[in-house]
């Protein structure tokens, strides 16, 4: 199982590069209770993204509003090419990359009944603030200026997809076997009672082709062991996306304003379904004029656990075996 940079992420996008106008538009069982977010500041965040809704079997108001969404499948897409299968069993998918803190705060619920869908394992994966995929670092579009990481390849690669995108806009691609042995901004951890998870990272940044993203699987129906998570079904696979006021803030941040590949916006995107909320448009907080200090993100995302939705041709059961976190 993969992360996105699929063959229709190498859509070029028009005009200046980040600075542009909005005019385009196994894993350790936790422990009892939900789990306290700690967001921007340090303070804790009141759980995000409540689903209040009562089934009436009548469709609710159109809203971008996540805890409205409640009789919505959220959005399906494209596994993409640089997935790890729960290589990480973690919330706290940072290591030390350098970035914008990221509280990423997802309720995960049955779309049809609006029940929690606990003891899932959700996946998370995404690129780091100069466009770069752990494991992936000489397959990846990430660009920068000034100092580049440590890890980032030497010279221009040589593999970035060209051409025009399949059609339908959901990507393809098969799975690349990992090039390196990092692992950083991947994590996989499960569901409390209330379907709640959380996970600590970083604001993406941004690659050609794509906007600002972060890749999400939801696992289901796996035997949870002292090892860890066995088994299962894969019932989602999909991405989250940023507002186009977060992103251009974040790019005025170091490292993101460092820079020098061509962004993407929201609207030009060819695997966001343009949907907000349904299409895994986040719910964002942070403080205006400080995006630095942190942002915490939540979504609500309703999920059919008998489906099956790997974002792959191939129906490739998720496998999960203990690892160093």
């Amino acid at each position: 199982m993969t992360g996105n940079q699929t063959g229709n992420e190498n859509v070029k996008a028009q005009g200046p590069k980040h600075k542009r106008d909005l005019t385009r538009r196994k894993v350790v069982v936790a422990g009892a209770g939900a789990v306290a977010v700690v967001g921007v500041g340090g303070a804790v965040v009141a759980t995000a993204s409540a689903d209040t809704t009562k089934k009436s079997g009548a469709e609710p108001l159109a809203s971008t509003s996540a805890g409205e969404e409640c009789y919505k499948l959220t959005s399906e897409t494209t596994e993409g090419p640089y997935y790890i299968d729960a290589d990480k069993l973690r919330q706290d998918i940072t290591e030390d990359k350098e970035g914008i803190p990221l509280t990423l705060r997802l309720k995960v619920i049955d779309n049809e009944t609006c029940k929690p869908v606990r003891d899932a394992a959700v996946d998370v994966w995404h690129c780091d603030a100069l466009g770069l995929y752990s494991g992936y670092e000489s397959f990846s579009g990430g660009g920068g200026g000034g100092t580049p990481p440590t890890d980032a390849p030497s010279g221009t690669p040589t593999d970035v997809p060209t051409g025009e995108p399949p059609a339908g806009g959901g990507g393809g691609g098969g799975h690349e076997e990992p090039t390196s042995d990092t692992r950083y901004l991947r994590g996989t951890w499960k569901t409390d009672r209330q379907g709640f998870v959380t996970f600590k990272t970083i604001f993406p940044g941004w690659y050609q082709g794509r906007c600002a993203h972060i890749h999400v699987k939801v696992h289901v129906n796996g035997e949870w062991t002292d090892a860890g998570y066995e088994g299962g079904t894969t019932c989602h696979t999909g991405q989250f996306f940023f507002d186009e006021e977060s992103v251009l803030a974040s790019a005025e941040v170091e490292p993101y304003s460092t820079s020098t590949t061509e962004r993407t916006t929201l609207d030009e995107d060819t695997i966001y379904d343009q949907s907000g909320a349904q299409g895994g448009l986040l719910k964002l907080k942070y403080k205006k004029n400080d995006i630095a200090k942190g942002v915490v993100g939540s979504l609500t995302v309703g999920v059919d656990p008998d489906a099956t939705n790997t974002g792959t041709d191939d129906a490739a059961q998720p496998s999960t075996s203990a690892s160093a976190s």
